[in-house]
């Protein structure tokens, strides 16, 4: 997720480009309602470029508010799930 933050692959529901879903006011509405219910975690302070919701045992959602675009995101799970660490 980028600063240090790191989720579990089996969790994520969906990675998303803030920039182009943000048009929707649908997504809009979502994502004020997570933030509403504190489950938006900015995971750094730079310029948000992506969101990911993550699901946990429980049911919980979280989405976290990321500077990583969404390919940067997909290249780093990709790696980690071939077992390379990335760089």
């Amino acid at each position: 997720m980028g600063q240090e933050v790191v989720v579990r692959f089996k969790e994520i529901i969906g990675v998303f480009d803030l920039e182009n879903t943000t048009v929707a006011a649908h997504t809009r509405r979502f994502l004020a309602e997570a933030e509403k219910k504190g489950r938006v975690v900015n995971v750094s302070p730079e310029l948000p470029r992506s969101f990911v919701i993550t699901r946990d045992r429980d049911g919980n959602e979280t989405v976290y508010i990321s500077q990583l675009s969404t390919a940067t995101l997909l290249r780093r799970s990709t790696a980690w799930e071939g077992g390379v660490l990335p760089g």
